[in-house]
């Protein structure tokens, strides 16, 4: 059954101005019922496209690994995963392979449930410590817009596929008593720390940046606002921290031995009536392989979290994303009705298509088609849990997020920031 809850998005923004504040999104999924309404001329097209149709490779090499999205672990609709490792480090015994772990283009780092691993597993987790606060145990928050996802940092080694990060910070969550919970800057909404919370055991945050946080949280003037880390003594009464970005959540592509240099993201196509499942392959490195070559007819350069800051849609300047971990496509646009049960999903009348001019940092410009069909007619079918073709209003005007829909039947490509030791700008492709 499909669930009536909330689909997380887990996208980190970083957000520039007199200081810089961290922000996450969470994005609704729906239940129940529909609506209607017109669309504005000269925007839509009644006959439902085709749609791309490139077949993900076969995931059978060390450096791929099978996507699968279906009814996963609550039945959240959209949510492509992959199954990831989690060792002690040093043991190749105390391990546990975790299945639902969501794959997230525009999020950074590893954030697994405590509840989805063993009790011993977590036990021999070695927990960070904060290093500027002598003894303190090291924990993160991670806001969403409907809550927070809070727990400590450990260290784990990482293994999928064929790949492995040997001895990295990763996130778990939901391990620290909710009597800890900082409420200077952490707690909001509800907390987001189980897999029924999640709509998934943890997310695989691998977009372009090879730290959650990067130099904010390593700035002590601007941590002590802006940090989502914690210092918490004795594990309690937890306060912002600094940490250098070496010891942040990382991306643990990034931190493989060989193809460590970017991702791609292949899902199969489907109908745009639905499908009731979907799969694809997750590749990693770029060019470091005979089956990883880029062949994306364009690239753009974007900024250190994977934005193109200089997009438009709707004659507006945008900041535009490809984000697999946004369940549909996110914008806001009057001129299509939105559904009066499914909140937050449109429900036009019938098949429409909006245009997003996409524009790098490099001046690279492509028009990116998104189709959209009523979430009512789409969710009539309560065995499909995949679709192309799912618009929300969610957000604000001045973004556009080209979700999980934008994925199937192509290779969206993205290349990791390695600027800081004089390496490739970060980019995306498809």
């Amino acid at each position: 059954m499909r669930s009536t809850g909330l689909a997380a998005k887990f996208r980190w923004w970083m957000q520039l101005g007199a200081g810089v504040a961290l922000v996450s999104l969470v994005c609704a999924c729906g239940g129940g019922g529909g609506g209607g309404g017109s669309s504005s001329s000269g925007s839509g097209n009644s006959s439902t496209p085709s749609g791309p149709s490139q077949q993900p490779i076969a995931a059978n090499a060390a450096n791929t690994a099978a996507i699968t999205l279906g009814t996963g672990v609550t039945g959240v609709i959209n949510i492509p995963t992959v199954s990831v490792t989690i060792c002690v480090p040093g043991s190749t015994s105390n391990c546990q392979t975790v299945n639902n772990i969501q794959v997230d283009t525009g999020s950074f780092g590893l954030r697994i449930a405590s509840a989805a691993l063993s009790a011993s597993l977590v036990g021999a987790l070695p927990v960070a410590k904060a290093p500027a606060v002598a003894g303190a145990q090291l924990a993160e928050c991670a806001i969403f817009a409907d809550g927070y996802a809070w727990g400590t940092v450990r260290t784990a080694t990482v293994s999928i596929a064929g790949e492995t990060a040997a001895s990295i910070p990763v996130h778990i969550l939901g391990d620290l008593s909710a009597s800890t919970v900082p409420s200077k800057g952490c707690v909001s909404g509800m907390a987001l720390s189980t897999p029924s919370d999640l709509g998934a055991n943890g997310i695989l945050g691998i977009g372009v940046a090879p730290y959650d946080c990067g130099v904010t949280c390593q700035d002590s003037t601007s941590a002590a606002t802006y940090s989502n880390y914690y210092a918490c003594p004795n594990g309690t009464n937890c306060v912002r921290t600094a940490v250098p970005v070496g010891q942040q959540v990382a991306n643990p592509v990034v931190r493989f031995a060989s193809d460590n240099n970017g991702v791609i993201v292949q899902m199969a196509p489907i109908s745009s009536s639905g499908a009731p499942s979907a799969t694809g392959t997750l590749v990693f490195g770029i060019g470091t392989e005979s089956n990883n070559t880029l062949a994306a007819a364009q690239t753009f350069t974007t900024n250190a979290y994977g934005d193109l800051t200089n997009s438009s849609f709707n004659g507006q300047t945008v900041t535009a994303f490809f984000d697999s971990g946004s369940n549909a496509y996110f914008f806001v646009d009057g001129s299509l009705p939105l559904c009066t049960s499914y909140s937050g999903f449109y429900c036009p009348t019938s098949q429409q298509t909006r245009q997003v001019t996409v524009v790098g940092l490099n001046n690279v410009k492509a028009t990116a088609s998104l189709d959209i069909l009523s979430a009512a007619t789409l969710f009539a079918n309560s065995a499909n849990f995949a679709f192309n073709d799912l618009a929300g209003q969610f957000g604000s005007a001045s973004t556009v997020d080209i979700g999980v829909p934008f994925f199937f039947g192509r290779y969206l490509y993205y290349g990791f920031d390695q600027s800081a030791s004089g390496g490739q700008q970060p980019y995306v492709g498809y």
